[in-house]
């Protein structure tokens, strides 16, 4: 695990800890098995494959990354809704609909880059707010 910014390590560990926009972290991600579709995750909700969600073993809960596969430029923004990766030396689960954006389906792994993002303006939030 490889996380990336002016700052010390510890000090980008801390930073995704607190979910700080803009903290960098590099490493393997993998995708949730089809077997968890509809499995509860962390946060409550149920797990949709077809959602672009995440698991994260320090992120807050409802953090957004967009997640970039390294060497390629395809890039997905994902919430993050459960703990994990489980599996040694993996920063990120992603969501089988995540994943098939990256096109690591077939791999079943990827390099990743991970940076933690503003919650995207979903358009129904707009009109809301100007009514």
């Amino acid at each position: 695990t490889s996380c990336l910014s002016s700052t010390s390590h510890a000090d980008s560990m801390r930073g995704l800890a607190r979910g700080e926009i803009g903290t960098r972290q590099r490493g393997t991600a993998s995708w949730y098995a089809n077997s968890l579709h509809g499995e509860l995750t962390a946060n409550g909700e149920r797990y949709d494959r077809h959602e672009l969600t995440a698991a994260h073993p320090s992120l807050p809960l409802g953090s957004w990354v967009k997640v970039t596969r390294v060497g390629s430029k395809r890039s997905v923004l994902v919430r993050v809704n459960d703990r994990g990766p489980f599996a040694k030396r993996r920063i990120l689960d992603l969501s089988f609909a995540a994943a098939r954006k990256l096109g690591m389906i077939s791999s079943g792994t990827a390099q990743v880059m991970v940076e933690v993002v503003p919650e995207p303006a979903l358009p129904d939030q707009n009109l809301a707010t100007s009514q």
